[in-house]
């Protein structure tokens, strides 16, 4: 019995000491990837980037052949959204607010944790080329897995956001 009593006591205080030690870790971690485009307008980026429909010419979400993408009845703009399904597993994306030289971008999926994105393109006169950065900010519960997973996330999610904004680089410097 001062066996079983030894070990949850133990389980008992390894979990708080977990669940404290997640308390430092932000609840909000953020993955940042940029790319400079040649010789492209920022007006032709962010044509790209307004309109879901035309990420398919550059996002590898959107181009892959496994994946199925439905766009809601507005694709460009404010208020655009469509249905990403892979595997059986539904993503929202909806575009939510555009201005001169950022795009925000909310990805929302049942189970998951939401994200919310921040693409910011700017032009470099002295170069003539275009800037972009792209600012995902995930959302993450109090739970002390979920924390420890912000201390990964930028391996495990940077390498999607750096593909694609190459892909973004490649297609408009054609």
């Amino acid at each position: 019995m001062n066996g079983l009593k030894a070990i949850l006591f133990g389980a008992a205080g390894l979990f708080l000491v977990l669940t404290l030690m997640s308390l430092l870790i932000t609840a909000k971690p953020r993955v940042a990837r940029m790319v400079v485009i040649n010789t492209a307008s920022k007006e032709k980026v962010m044509t790209q980037l307004t309109d879901l429909a035309s990420w398919k010419n550059w996002h590898p979400v959107f181009a892959a052949d496994s994946v199925t993408v439905n766009y809601g009845k507005i694709t460009s703009g404010p208020g655009a959204s469509c249905d990403i399904t892979y595997n059986g597993q539904t993503t929202q994306v909806f575009i939510t607010a555009v201005d001169t030289a950022t795009v925000s971008v909310e990805l929302k999926a049942s189970g998951e944790n939401d994200i919310s994105n921040k693409i910011v393109v700017t032009y470099i006169p002295s170069m003539n080329q275009v800037k972009a950065d792209w600012i995902a900010t995930t959302h993450l519960h109090w739970y002390p897995w979920e924390k420890f997973y912000a201390i990964f996330i930028d391996k495990l999610t940077g390498p999607g956001y750096e593909a694609a904004l190459q892909g973004l680089k490649t297609y408009t410097e054609k």
